[in-house]
């Protein structure tokens, strides 16, 4: 058997024929920049995740950046999340001039760990980037109480997080903004590069809508600096299709992880994922912690059974972020879970026959 990781052409397959009449009727209407279908699109995710402003944008990194440009994030200024996340998280915070301070996550969510936030906030400190990681909001009734506290912002990078919820919200409509991706391979992904950012604030919401266009006010009249982040109308074409579904998808991911965890549970080699009472997960990933990674990986990939790691090196060790002076040690939770992870196949259309094969090989 050869299993797919993300199954993207059995999806394209369900609804091509909607997608593929979208895509023509933009390309008949010649209006690829900011069409009818962006404004649609930023109406129905308004909708959906119950945010009053919903702001598409170029991609999952540029809506965090986007984000921060809104709160005037600048040279000096600190901002606290995870090194256990896509470098994008702590990337965007450097290309401000910013600098990223690191908080070890939580051993069972794989979260940012919000009782060790507030020993690394200091007066330099502007924001907390929590991380919706594989799909499950952080511990936000904490953190927004920790924020509040010290009179920070939190900006919620939900890339892999799209329609999950806390306490009965989507982690869209929580935090002061918050951010996604529409990348292919997430649970809700278009055919290119894609994001949004979500807030309650009419004027936050204005400002990322100026920022997204060079900062303009009126055509060629610049407010501020900021940057070229719009969204393809053919992308936003694409979404509007794949939205009407997500629903139904995102219920047969967590049917995926269910019948996983069920057939998995009395293997006591694995870690298994861990999901709050107060939360559910929109399962971007299923992953699972073994000690023997490297050769398991490759034993699986020799029956046909892709794995992914998701990440196999934290942040504060990478070489970009020498020069903010940590070492191996310093975050070890972050550390050992790097060592460990692992990603199974996670998508709405992994079969029973499926999980019982990868089962087996594990």
């Amino acid at each position: 058997m050869k299993i797919d990781f993300a199954n993207l052409q059995y999806q394209h397959e369900l609804y091509k024929n909607e997608i593929e009449e979208a895509i023509l009727k933009v390309a008949r209407n010649c209006n690829f920049i900011m069409g009818n279908e962006v404004q649609e699109l930023e109406k129905s995710l308004e909708d959906f995740t119950g945010a009053k402003h919903a702001v598409s944008c170029s991609n999952g990194t540029d809506a965090i950046l986007l984000a921060m440009m809104a709160f005037d994030i600048k040279p000096g200024d600190e901002v606290i999340t995870t090194p256990f996340t896509f470098i994008a998280t702590a990337e965007t915070i450097a290309f401000l001039g910013a600098t990223p301070v690191f908080v070890d996550i939580d051993e069972k969510t794989y979260n940012i760990d919000p009782n060790k936030i507030e020993e690394k906030i200091t007066s330099k400190t502007k924001a907390i980037i929590p991380v919706s990681l594989y799909g499950q909001p952080a511990d936000m009734d904490k953190i927004s109480h920790i924020a509040k506290k010290h009179n920070l912002k939190v900006i919620i990078d939900g890339a892999q997080s799209f329609g999950c919820t806390y306490n009965g919200k989507t982690d869209s409509n929580l935090g002061d903004i918050s951010t996604t991706s529409f990348f292919p391979a997430k649970p809700l992904g278009c055919y290119g590069d894609g994001g949004a950012v979500f807030t309650n604030d009419e004027e936050l919401a204005n400002k990322m809508k100026s920022l997204r266009l060079h900062g303009q006010s009126k055509r060629y009249h610049h407010k501020y600096i900021g940057m070229g982040g719009r969204l393809d109308t053919i992308q936003a074409a694409v979404l509007n299709v794949k939205l009407k579904y997500y629903p139904k998808d995102l219920a047969k991911r967590a049917e995926v992880a269910v019948k996983y965890t069920e057939a998995l549970k009395s293997n006591s080699n694995l870690v298994l994922p861990f999901v709050s009472e107060k939360a559910t997960s929109a399962w971007a990933q299923y992953s699972i912690r073994v000690k023997n990674r490297d050769e398991l990986q490759e034993k699986l990939k020799l029956a046909g059974i892709p794995t992914a790691v998701h990440y196999p090196m934290p942040l504060h060790l990478q070489e970009c972020f020498i020069y903010l002076r940590y070492k191996k040690g310093d975050f070890p939770i972050s550390e050992i879970v790097s060592d460990e992870i692992m990603s199974l196949p996670m998508n709405p259309y992994v079969t029973d026959e499926e999980i019982e094969y990868i089962v087996g090989n594990l």
